[in-house]
């Protein structure tokens, strides 16, 4: 976990504006932009007459009820020509160009290609979604655009990873548009003749990563839909709840082969509460990645750890375990680790702490047959058993409660990595902080909150299991 010196490319100096704007919230593209309610309305879509879009401290602008909505009621409809979509069919001129562009993007970074469908309407002249793009954010908070100081302060070296792994690619392929660019008549241009840099690319691959949906596309000729990603004008304005009052459906029109994209209200919607979706069950290092903020008790958050035996014996003899041999498994255990995909050829040594499931079960199954010297008790249960933290101690006792030492001695090192500790964290602040700032700390501290939650909710287990035993003793 710990992060080496990591060479962390930053944006910030491409741009007369950092992403983290002074403002508690970010501008618009345009100051007076055009209305976006009656735009969408013009252009045959619905909305819901209590639905007003409302400027808040907190989210920006956001959707808010301004009466009672009963549950069932369509909220927002938008025809099929509404939302932004990556056409990859046109071959000629700009759309050719755009083509070529999009296919230096990797899959992971789906963002950058409908990122550069974005930044082409934004440039064109009389472009027909210019009225929601006036709408959108002048800035991102999220880490590409962080001064380096806060990408540092981060303290985790997964996303620190991930952040220098996209600033990385950005630099890159800013060159890669240029040269692409370079010669092009002014008819086959994509941007209008306009220059494009790290810092627009990356400001489009945060418009598309933090208001996109993917939903159905194409019908294919096996009757499925492929997985399109779209920007949906006006539906993207409703914020994020883990227990959402509304959500999106794709109908076809009677009589009509094309789809609608709705929001549906889900339950009974009072005045003045604001229009909120689920994004997905998410870790905070996804949410501040593409969305810029950080989800405090955050359910799915979890911290990764690289499974290594020496780490493994490290923790379990701090957790009081006699002589373990993770760093030298015994062939039938070999044989299981490579079975979790923890051992022979391309393994997947990446495991989780934290989340709904607490322990990783291919961790947990890890330990459990490593810290046993019973081969045909081990054998007596499948993989899915040993897996499970439900599971009733299969191995026994003894054997459950040195796995669960093991995992909070593995936690304890995990925290020790931190260089600051949580009351460090809530007095920094308190303090007068920028928003990247304030931002960074509210991550590390809620990974930290994660690994702490982890411990107390196995120690209770611990105990339990001794006091169950000492009964039964």
């Amino acid at each position: 976990m710990a992060a080496s010196k990591m060479l962390i490319p930053t944006l910030t100096h491409f741009r007369p504006l950092t992403c983290a704007a002074t403002a508690s919230y970010p501008a618009r593209l345009v100051p007076h932009p055009p209305d976006l309610l009656k735009w969408v309305k013009r252009e045959g879509g619905f909305v819901h007459e209590a639905v007003k879009i409302t400027q808040d401290t907190t989210h920006g602008l956001g959707l808010v009820a301004s009466r009672e909505i009963p549950k069932g009621s369509d909220l927002i409809v938008l025809p099929d020509h509404v939302p932004l979509k990556f056409q990859s069919d046109k071959g000629d001129g700009a759309g050719s160009v755009l083509l070529h562009l999009s296919n230096q993007v990797p899959e992971e970074l789906w963002a950058m290609k409908l990122g550069l469908k974005l930044l082409q309407e934004r440039a064109k002249v009389g472009s027909f979604w210019w009225t929601y793009i006036s709408n959108l954010p002048e800035t991102y908070s999220v880490p590409i655009f962080f001064a380096g100081e806060d990408i540092k302060n981060l303290q985790y070296a997964p996303l620190l990873y991930q952040v220098n792994k996209r600033c990385c690619f950005l630099l890159e392929f800013e060159q890669e548009v240029k040269n692409a660019l370079k010669s092009l008549k002014p008819s086959e241009h994509p941007f209008g003749g306009q220059g494009v840099d790290a810092s627009s690319l990356g400001w489009a691959m945060s418009a598309v990563s933090s208001r996109a949906f993917r939903l159905y596309g194409k019908k294919l000729p096996d009757g499925t839909h492929s997985d399109i990603p779209m920007m949906l004008p006006l539906i993207d304005m409703c914020n994020h709840s883990f227990n959402p009052n509304a959500r999106i459906l794709q109908e076809q029109d009677a009589g009509n082969p094309k789809m609608l994209i709705k929001v549906v209200a889900e339950r009974q919607i009072q005045q003045s509460d604001p229009l909120l979706l689920n994004y997905g069950c998410l870790s905070n290092d996804f949410f501040l990645l593409d969305y810029g903020f950080v989800i405090p008790s955050n359910p799915y958050d979890y911290i990764e750890l690289k499974y290594d035996g020496a780490l493994m014996d490290a923790a379990s003899m701090a957790a009081g375990v006699s002589s373990p041999n993770f760093s030298s498994p015994a062939p039938w255990q070999q044989e299981i680790l490579s079975q979790l995909n923890l051992d022979g050829e391309a393994p997947n040594l990446k495991v989780i702490i934290g989340g709904p499931e607490l322990v990783e079960g291919r961790l947990l199954a890890a330990l459990r047959v490593l810290l046993s010297n019973d081969m045909e008790s081990v054998q007596r249960y499948d993989l899915n058993a040993l897996k499970s933290l439900s599971a009733e101690a299969p191995l026994g006792v003894a054997n459950q409660v040195a796995a669960f030492r093991t995992v909070i001695a593995l936690c304890v090192i995990a925290l020790g990595h931190f260089p600051t500790k949580i009351m460090d964290d809530e007095s920094l602040l308190k303090q007068d902080v920028s928003i990247s700032t304030e931002l960074a700390i509210q991550f590390r501290m809620q990974k930290k909150s994660v690994i702490i939650d982890v411990m107390r909710d196995l120690t209770k287990r611990v105990k339990l299991l001794l006091s169950k035993e000492t009964t039964t003793a």
